[in-house]
């Protein structure tokens, strides 16, 4: 199993949003899937990931089984045709395909935001729903655990996960930043295009701001993504209250002419600063309001440009990223290998171990207790002397490609086709 690492995956590169919106899955139907794949398909060594930009299936099977598992995937989904969205997926069916393709989105090179955050922990979160259903074989456990041990090295080496790449996150560090010296920031979105919408989920999932509330034309809209972030509503009548307590205030209205104007920011009476980030095109905040005192209004150009900045940033860390990436497959790919001769060697150690046992046998009852021992002492370190070179050897082998030859070698020279096979 150890070259039949596969991978399947369905990503916004190939597959439009409503395509992905029906494949997606939630942590439930993601539990429901390893297990039919693991007990009524027996593939090992299974990922199941499951995003808004892609739905991935790694696992070990010496046959593609692409089409059985996006069948599988129709049948949990209610899709009855679900052949017919074969040609969204990419098929890695080569193992260092399928490995370099794990690398890359765990760490973010593959995402629609390079560097995603997020990434790594959704891929922290498929391995343990893997482990807790007992699908994660020896190669996915070490897979993965490298893969933790690069994003880490990537954190701390590089420029790669600096600053805030994506326009909605660059709005969140804006406000962390304005609000550095506030205690417990209160933040008003306003309005929920699409931007907006995505600040308010990075919101949900920020420890920093505790006080947010949302307040949209549409009551229904904003009930609804208030309870998927775990924010605050404020029906709109009561809108003028909620401007005048926050600290910040976040536009993302859609319309044509400026929702909010000089006069309405004047009534508000500002007495200390009050900051406004308006997120929308057409501006939704007057260019006048600036001219209020105490108010500061920051527009998606200055957002953008700090997207962009960060951006860059992490492009420019891209080369060093793969590099890392390289050595740690290079690492695993040793102990694949190793892998490969650990069956031998153990028949090996096997194979002198019940030589040792059978000529202390022999002799044991002719010794004390204490000569015994003696004698066990002796011969343990004696077979672990022998067994030294060889499995140097094996191991050096392994790594020129050159096991096979010796592997026959030693089967023959101390008949290990007689010892049982090593699990």
């Amino acid at each position: 199993m150890l070259h039949s690492f596969k991978a399947l995956s369905l990503s916004f590169k190939k597959a439009p949003l409503e395509i992905r919106e029906l494949i997606a899955l939630d942590e439930a139907a993601c539990r429901r899937f390893l297990h039919t794949l693991h007990q009524e398909f027996g593939l090992q060594d299974l990922l199941v990931l499951s995003t808004c930009n892609r739905t991935e299936v790694y696992y070990s099977a010496e046959q593609d089984q692409s089409l059985a598992i996006i069948e599988a995937l129709g049948q949990l989904k209610n899709l009855p045709e679900a052949a017919e969205y074969f040609p969204y997926f990419d098929v890695l069916d080569h193992q260092p395909d399928a490995v370099r393709h794990l690398f890359e989105v765990a760490m973010g090179l593959d995402a629609q935001v390079v560097g995603d955050l997020q990434i790594s922990n959704q891929v922290k979160q498929a391995y343990q729903w893997s482990a807790d259903e007992d699908a994660a074989g020896p190669f996915l456990h070490r897979l993965l655990h490298t893969v933790f041990f690069t994003n880490k090295r990537v954190q701390q080496e590089t420029s790669f996960r600096d600053g805030a790449a994506s326009t909605s996150y660059a709005a969140l560090e804006l406000v962390e930043e304005l609000t550095a010296d506030v205690a417990n920031p209160r933040v008003l979105v306003v309005g929920l295009g699409e931007i907006g919408a995505d600040v308010c989920r990075h919101f949900g999932d920020s420890k920093v701001f505790q006080d947010v509330t949302i307040c949209n034309r549409t009551r229904s809209k904003a009930d609804e993504l208030a309870q998927e972030c775990g924010l605050q509503v404020l029906d709109f009548e009561n809108l003028v209250q909620g401007l005048k307590e926050a600290d910040v205030v976040i536009s993302s209205v859609a319309r044509p002419e400026p929702f909010f104007t000089r006069d309405m920011v004047e009534r508000l009476e500002v007495l200390s600063y009050k900051f406004f980030i308006d997120l929308s095109v057409p501006r939704s905040i007057a260019t006048d309001v600036e001219q209020v005192p105490g108010v500061l209004v920051y527009n998606i150009d200055a957002i953008q440009s700090k997207a962009s900045a960060a951006l860059e940033r992490r492009l420019a860390a891209v080369p060093q990223v793969r590099a890392i990436i390289e050595e740690s497959i290079a690492g695993l790919q040793d102990w694949t290998k190793e892998m490969l001769v650990s069956p031998t060697i153990q028949k090996l150690k096997n194979a002198l171990e019940q030589i040792r046992l059978e000529e202390m046998d022999r002799y044991q009852k002719k010794m004390s207790p204490e000569e015994t021992k003696r004698m066990d002492d002796i011969t343990r370190s004696l077979m672990q002397k022998i067994l030294k070179q060889p499995v140097l050897q094996l191991k050096a082998a392994c790594k020129r490609g050159e096991a096979d030859q010796l592997i026959d070698v030693l089967t023959d020279l101390f008949d290990l086709e007689r010892q049982p096979n090593v699990a």
